[in-house]
């Protein structure tokens, strides 16, 4: 509103009455919006206020600061000042006043905006004069009200009044000033899809045929240009050239000319000569030398270049990047969902499986459930022949947050849900359609670096959705979402009290899970031999359909499947428990290395016609030898970033007499966050890599004093990771910003060896895969549901020499190194308790001390300060010695 202040100044200088009259018409500003309506604000100048004796700290002061005004006084001041009146802006107010004196209140802390304001109603002016008594209560109440305390005031609607803003809008409004001009075309319908014809003609020869358009000036569509706004920005322009020179690099090149032959007479006479036989019996020998020396030892080898490492013929060593090999995205699912869990099959190459769960918090999970049921809850397969569509679905009845496949028969999977229950699938039959693979014999030599398994594309237009075969009861079961699975190894099986026996099926039989309610439980998937015999009646009762499309290999299982044994790791003293979020057990390294055993096992599948896992016997271990030197020991991770080393047998308390858990043997606090990995080496039995909060520790697995390697903090939070699979010291970590860290412990031990940008969120997932000696994969999911498969380069995939040797001996000596801080802890300990019992005998005898021996310590104590005292004022030159001893003051 300054502009219009400014143009009507401008006007008041040449013509004052028009602006007086509009000034009349303005309405005075009041302080309504602050509970005061009969109150006007004012500007006194010095002038004014010498004319009606209203000056400030002369007339108006501290005690007195009001002065009543005559009206008429007022209205002599307009007729002689007009506008230029310090009451002009009130002039409708005193009109309208009744009374004949108003009140003029000098505001020193303006509090109204101004130096004055004017009491227009009779009210009012009496209420400031007289102002209504207060009862003592309320004068009380008031002390103890501090004075800057806000009230609050409802504001109050007031009336628009116009100041000459909605011109200034319409001004700037954009307007159409041009009438809009309709055309209508029409055209016969016996002639729409009629063939048309082009020709050539001569314009001149035709009548009418050529018309010039010549330009001319219209006076409708001229337009004035009123404003534009012009942005220009002065830069250089740049070109960037290459070139490439043609470089023909040398080539070996040979010629053939006419051969120049013998005759067949020569040929013989030359045969028949006594030279040429003696030639040849005589180098024959030498020949037959060099040609066993050939055959034994190659003798074109270049000695020098062998004396460092073999390369490969895949891969540069030079590049250490994972370069970008392809990529899955589900782009049917409605819902924005992340990945949760990813594993490579393992006997199909190219095949992979995710689980996939709806990006929602808990509170938003709870609000859209009923949307949620809607949707279903899938296992996706992906195959690297095509990106778009998923080659088998499976369903479940919630998230999946971890699955895995069974080592013994890989078409058997088993996955955790969100709501605490274990879901078992049986893809036998769809078996044949993902081991669907193209014979490799025509493709070319390029194509060995891209994956064998390519589908048939018209068989994968259509995605099979898969049922589960059976579900655990939800009673018995976990109480909050599983965050990790894991099958038994073969060669073992536990009974409810945890111990250990052979196992007699040969098969994987038994699952261990972890939640986030505290337990930890070990699942048999054999039927259970009943308590009670049930009747016939009873089971028909109970009997329940099958879907065709459902197979019957866990229906025993299906609401009634319940944990074979249940663990609890207590904090000790308190009643609380410690909350697992991942877990390794000391048989996870024999399941790494299985990939030719279970391609042989599924060969033999298919020639036998009967599936083991259709014809599961009852679980008895009370029958079958025990393993004694096994070990029960396990690694687990928790929410509060602890890492414990505990044990799953079982001992009886000798208070209660009922068998608990076992205390756990090790615990620490290392990660400042939730363990996301906890995973053993596949080199190293007794080596552990942990991923939580913001660092990486690796553990030995006998050695209880601490990590070997704990990273510092890092720039993001680490939130997966994963070992190498072909070299030692090489491990993957996934960070929370879709970088991911890989180190290399013969590179560097105390920061990554490098930091690579995956993707633009956090990474939920890692897992690396060998395709073959020369290529390795690895799979990276992201909370944005995308799966990126990168190509793992030659210096990351290929050992060196004596790498396993050197991570080795770091190994032993960080061990080492662990034992020296400890001894050293140690002896600190014991030199401190020393120290402390010495003062302790010190002060012991201080106390012991007798009167006269302190008594003769403090008269000791001041001659000493005698005798400083007299050679310091002797330097000084205050007292002077004698010749015969006596000291002699100067002053």
């Amino acid at each position: 509103m300054a502009p219009k202040r400014k143009k009507k100044s401008s006007r008041r200088k040449k013509s004052p009455k028009p602006i007086l009259a509009a000034s009349e018409d303005m309405e005075p500003v009041n302080m309504e919006s602050m509970g005061h309506p009969e109150i006007y604000p004012l500007v006194l100048t010095t002038k004014t206020q010498e004319i009606f004796n209203c000056r400030i700290d002369e007339d108006i002061t501290d005690e007195q600061p009001y002065k009543l005004i005559n009206k008429e006084d007022i209205f002599e001041d307009l007729r002689n000042r007009a506008a230029v009146s310090d009451f002009h802006p009130v002039k409708k107010i005193v009109q309208e006043y009744p009374g004949n004196e108003l009140l003029l209140v000098y505001d020193k802390d303006f509090k109204y905006g101004l130096n004055f304001y004017l009491i227009g109603t009779e009210e009012g002016k009496e209420n400031y004069l007289n102002p209504p008594e207060v009862s003592e209560e309320q004068e009380e109440y008031k002390e103890y009200i501090p004075e800057d305390v806000y009230i609050y005031k409802p504001p109050v609607s007031k009336p628009w009044v116009s100041l000459g803003s909605e011109k200034e809008i319409e001004e700037e409004s954009v307007t159409e000033s041009t009438k809009q001009i309709t055309y209508m075309i029409s055209r016969k319908r016996s002639e729409f899809g009629a063939p048309i014809k082009f020709s050539d003609q001569n314009a001149s020869s035709v009548k009418d045929a050529y018309i010039e358009c010549t330009a001319y000036p219209d006076k409708n569509f001229t337009l004035k240009q009123l404003e534009k706004d012009v942005g220009m920005q002065v830069i250089p322009q740049i070109k960037d050239i290459s070139t490439q020179t043609k470089w023909t690099y040398p080539k070996n090149a040979t010629t053939q000319y006419y051969p120049r032959e013998f005759s067949e007479e020569e040929k013989e006479t030359l045969k028949q000569s006594k030279p040429l036989v003696d030639f040849l019996n005589n180098a024959s020998i030498s020949v037959e030398i060099a040609l066993q020396q050939n055959e034994i030892t190659n003798t074109f080898i270049d000695d020098w270049k062998h004396l460092a490492e073999e390369e490969g013929t895949f891969g540069d060593k030079t590049d250490t990047h994972l370069k970008e090999y392809q990529s899955f995205t589900d782009l049917h699912s409605p819902m924005e969902k992340m990945i949760t869990c990813v594993s490579w099959h393992p006997t199909i190459y190219g095949l992979i499986a995710v689980s996939v769960a709806v990006r929602l918090s808990f509170e938003d999970r709870v609000h859209f459930s009923g949307k949620l049921l809607l949707q279903p809850s899938l296992i996706l397969f992906w195959s690297f022949s095509d990106p778009i569509h998923p080659q088998l679905m499976l369903e479940s009845p919630d998230d999946i947050f971890c699955f895995k496949f069974c080592p013994s028969d890989p078409n058997i999977i088993a996955g955790g849900c969100i709501n605490g229950q274990i879901v078992m699938w049986d893809i036998t039959a769809h078996a044949d359609r993902i081991e669907n693979i193209k014979a490799g014999g025509s493709r070319s030599k390029k194509a060995t670096l891209k994956p064998m398994f390519l589908l048939e594309p018209e068989s994968n237009k259509e995605a099979m959705y898969i049922r589960h075969c059976a579900v655990s009861s939800i009673e018995n079961g976990h109480k909050r979402v599983i965050t990790d699975i894991h099958w038994l190894s073969d060669t073992f099986e536990i009974n409810r009290m945890g111990s250990v026996f052979e196992n007699r099926s040969g098969i994987c039989c038994q699952l261990v899970t972890c939640s986030a309610d505290c337990t930890i439980c070990f699942w048999d998937i054999r039927p259970q031999k009943p308590l009670t015999p049930q009747t016939t009646e009873k089971k028909k009762e109970e009997s329940i359909e099958i879907p065709f499309d459902v197979p019957s290999t866990f229906l025993h299982l299906d609401l009634s499947w319940k944990p074979l044994t249940k663990l609890r790791l207590s904090k000790g003293e308190t009643s609380l428990d410690h909350c697992p979020t991942k877990i390794s057990l000391n048989e996870d390294h024999l399941l790494c290395k299985t990939q030719d055993k279970m391609l042989a096992q599924s060969k033999t599948a298919k020639a036998e016609e009967m599936n083991p896992y259709h014809n599961l016997e009852s679980g008895v271990a009370n029958l079958l030898k025990p393993i004694d030197d096994f070990c029960t020991k396990f690694f687990v991770g928790t929410e509060e970033g602890e890492v414990i080393y505990t044990d799953w047998k079982m001992e009886r308390d000798p208070e209660t007499g009922r068998f608990m858990p076992k205390k756990p043997v090790n615990l620490h606090t290392i990660h400042d966050g939730i363990v996301h990995t906890i995973q053993r080496s596949p080199f190293y039995d007794d080596i552990i890599l942990t991923v939580g909060g913001w660092n990486v520790a690796i553990w030995k697995e006998s050695v209880m004093t601490g990590p070997l390697l704990q990273s510092c903090c890092a720039p993001k939070r680490y939130t997966s990771g994963h070992w190498s699979l072909t070299r030692p010291g090489v491990f993957y970590i996934g960070r929370e910003d879709g970088y991911i860290d890989i180190w290399d412990l013969l590179e560097k031990t105390h920061e990554p060896a490098q930091s690579q940008n995956i993707c633009i969120t956090m990474i939920t997932c890692i897992k690396p895969w060998i395709f073959s000696p020369k290529q390795q994969f690895i799979a990276i999911a992201d909370y944005y549901g995308t799966l990126h498969i990168l190509e793992i380069p030659w210096t990351l995939s290929r050992p060196s020499t004596n790498e396993m040797t050197s991570i080795n001996h770091y190994f032993e000596r960080e061990v080492k190194h662990l034992e020296y801080v400890e001894q050293r802890k140690k002896i600190r300990e014991q030199e401190k308790k020393e120290m402390e019992q010495e003062m302790a005998k010190k002060k012991v005898k201080i106390y012991q001390k007798s009167k006269e021996q302190m008594e003769a310590e403090l008269k000791m104590d001041y001659e000493s300060y005698l005798e400083l005292e007299k050679t310091v004022l002797i330097n000084l030159g205050l007292i002077k010695v004698t010749e015969k001893g006596s000291y002699l003051d100067v002053m």
